[in-house]
């Protein structure tokens, strides 16, 4: 985490920055995108896994996610709503299309018109990306002190260990062959892509003039990921996933049904953000009871938290990578037209079909691999009082050992 954060924010101003160069722009952005991803999963990867560190209780552990998963969304607002007012500040016109302008010589307007506007507000778009990449780097830095210097890691010398440590290749094995985890990080695949392929923010501009309807749906699973919380410690994991994951249908569907407007489309994306709230913090307060049934699997096997946690980051950035991709190619291909005020019909239908049918098909999908999800409340407890029972035994013949070892010198 210390060595990661100063570099990742360089490398992120870095992807901000224009660079005087006629040719290779593309390299640069590509290069330095590359190097800012890796270097927050050395972030993200150890700060996930910290959690299995700060504590050997489940309900604790729980807790711990709990804040984590509030932060984090608290984080996306914060950062959304910096490079939002610092970027907006900068107006950006919608350009109207040749057709409006006029059919003699409408290319020649259009480029005209694309001149005029970029020498105008180059400068000033390029600055304000800039300070808003520099507040937010600094954030970056503040955020990775404080929690290299405020989070202290509880490595019990009685946990369960072998003398000889696996070896990580054998450990990725042993991990990947766990059913548990691997049904697990199946549904979370599915959901997370389920979310992420629905973007509610992009049906604003037929709903209104600013594009701020992703605040609603953070704000809403903010506030529920406590009531998520409560509900996952009285009616169980399970039971939490499906209510709280299949709670977003009907209100997606609406989305497929009704005309888009203003007032559905924040229907929508409060609906979404509470089942967001759900669909990211049950999967990974349900990780820590993978790692404990791995462990009573394996009990000569230790110090594959990493690995555990490490395959789940790789799925978040993979389902919104893939995402991404898909909505962008299906609104490229439907006629989307950048900074256009108008769009096609194409493009009112193919932005429904992503809000809707896509994320109810993939929700359905993660609910039943969620289904197959074999670690159950009564399972959970056993699990937790057989570790204790192990844990307890290791404590006595540890004691035995010292005790022995003592008489003999």
């Amino acid at each position: 985490i210390i060595f990661s954060a100063p570099f990742a924010v360089i490398s992120y101003f870095l992807i901000w920055f224009v660079p005087d160069i006629s040719t290779g722009q593309v390299m640069w952005y590509l290069i330095f995108y590359c190097i800012f991803q890796t270097l927050v999963t050395c972030f993200h990867v150890p700060y996930s896994a910290l959690t299995m560190f700060i504590s050997r209780e489940q309900s604790e552990r729980d807790s711990a996610t709990a804040y984590r998963m509030t932060v984090e969304v608290l984080g996306t607002v914060l950062g959304t709503a910096i490079q939002g007012q610092i970027v907006g500040n900068v107006v950006t016109p919608c350009i109207e299309t040749p057709l409006f302008i006029g059919k003699t010589n409408s290319s020649v307007a259009m480029e005209e018109l694309n001149m005029t506007h970029d020498t105008g507000l180059l400068t000033d778009t390029r600055n304000a990306y800039m300070i808003a990449a520099g507040v937010i780097g600094g954030l970056y830095i503040l955020c990775a002190v404080i929690l290299s210097a405020g989070v202290r890691e509880k490595r019990e010398g009685s946990e369960l260990r072998s003398d000889e440590p696996v070896s990580f290749f054998r450990g990725l094995k042993l991990v990947m062959n766990h059913g548990a985890y691997i049904k697990l990080i199946a549904g979370f695949l599915f959901t997370s892509l389920a979310f992420c392929s629905a973007p509610v923010e992009e049906v604003a501009p037929h709903a209104c003039s600013n594009c701020e309807l992703s605040f609603p749906e953070a704000e809403a699973a903010t506030l529920t990921i406590p009531f998520w919380q409560w509900f996952l410690t009285r009616f169980g994991k399970k039971t939490a996933v499906y209510v709280g994951i299949s709670s977003a249908i009907p209100f997606l569907t609406l989305v497929a049904v009704l005309d888009s407007n203003l007032i559905v489309t924040y229907i929508v994306a409060i609906a979404a953000g509470i089942s967001v709230a759900a669909a990211f913090l049950l999967p990974w307060s349900m990780l820590p009871d993978v790692i404990d049934d791995f462990k009573l699997q394996h009990p000569d096997s230790h110090s594959h938290e990493a690995i555990f946690f490490s395959f789940y980051v790789f799925f978040t950035k993979f389902a919104s990578g893939v995402s991404l991709g898909i909505s962008t190619l299906s609104l490229d291909f439907a006629g989307y037209q950048t900074r256009g005020c108008s769009q096609p019909s194409e493009v009112n239908f193919t932005l429904k079909m992503l809000v809707s049918a896509v994320p109810v098909g993939l929700i359905l999908l993660g609910l039943l691999l969620f289904k197959l999800y074999p670690i159950n409340e009564e399972k959970r407890k056993k699990n937790k009082k057989a570790l204790q029972d192990l844990r307890e035994e290791s404590n006595s013949s540890s004691e035995s050992d010292n005790t022995e070892l003592a008489s003999i010198v």
